[in-house]
């Protein structure tokens, strides 16, 4: 039986992924970094570490205790993750901070720990789950812009370093996808960026406050988490799996653009997106 960790499993995609790979005869360690979501998963019946993927700690002791279980570790899904939105010019370099922590870090951390099991035992799938903001980039999202263009960069490294053996690292670009993550977003946004004192005041209170206000999650765009979730099942149940999975249509539309357009016609074009 195949085994795999994911972080970030409170909700949305995390969740609906643990789901549906245990549904296929998976064997899912799941985590959470809050204790309540660490029982709620386990009331479910899953494994369940509390992993702040920023505590190296954490995440050591969950990968021994696998290890321990299964004598092996088959993959791995690198989820947890959180947006912070507001203009570049507003976002402190604390607050910056925060955000890599976290996005990028905290993913490297989980990164470094996995791929010293998967070298020794000579072969392993390490999922990252990137954005189409890793891609392109739109305005007031700079600093999740930021961390996911970081994680491609750290990435495509890693997969040319796993040439030609049998580890293989697989990049999913998601696009609107229903979760907590606008939610999440919005109290991020009213906890660290000064409104008021703002150069784009007005824009983010009739522009993007709304945006993560709306809870209708039916534009045309937006797909059900379980769109990630049979992604990664695919990834799993595959001998050779691609670099990289696009998901939603959003993702595919940019990624065009971003590949035809000039810098300048795409800018034209992200800044009404």
């Amino acid at each position: 039986m195949q085994n795999i960790l994911i972080t970030g499993c409170s909700s949305g995609i995390g969740l609906q992924t643990a789901l549906i790979l245990k549904e296929n005869g998976i064997k899912v360690y799941t985590s959470a970094r809050d204790e309540k979501d660490v029982q709620k998963l386990r009331n479910l019946g899953f494994e369940t570490f509390k992993i702040d993927v920023r505590n190296k700690d954490e995440i050591s002791y969950a990968l021994k205790i696998i290890l321990q279980n299964d004598k092996k570790l088959d993959s791995v899904f690198n989820n947890a993750g959180f947006g912070q939105p507001g203009a570049v010019e507003d976002l402190s370099v604390e607050v910056l901070k925060e955000q890599f922590d976290t996005n990028f870090f905290g993913l490297h951390e989980v990164t470094i720990q996995t791929m010293k099991i998967f070298r020794a035992q000579g072969y392993g799938k390490l999922i990252q789950h990137s954005s189409v903001l890793g891609i392109i980039s739109l305005r007031f999202r700079g600093a999740y812009n930021a961390s996911k263009y970081a994680i491609e960069g750290l990435c495509d490294t890693l997969r040319l370093e796993t040439l030609n053996s049998n580890i293989f690292v697989s990049t999913i670009n998601t696009g609107p996808v229903t979760s907590k993550f606008r939610e999440n977003a919005l109290n991020n946004f009213r906890k660290n960026i000064k409104i008021e004192e703002s150069f784009w005041e007005s824009s983010y209170k009739n522009e993007l406050k709304a945006r993560l206000e709306n809870k209708d999650d039916k534009s045309a765009f937006n797909l059900p988490a379980s769109s990630v979730a049979n992604i990664v099942l695919k990834i799993l149940n595959s001998k050779k799996p691609k670099p990289r999975y696009y998901v939603t249509k959003a993702t595919h539309i940019l990624g065009f653009a971003k590949r035809v357009l000039s810098q300048s016609w795409l800018d034209k074009l992200l800044a009404k997106v």
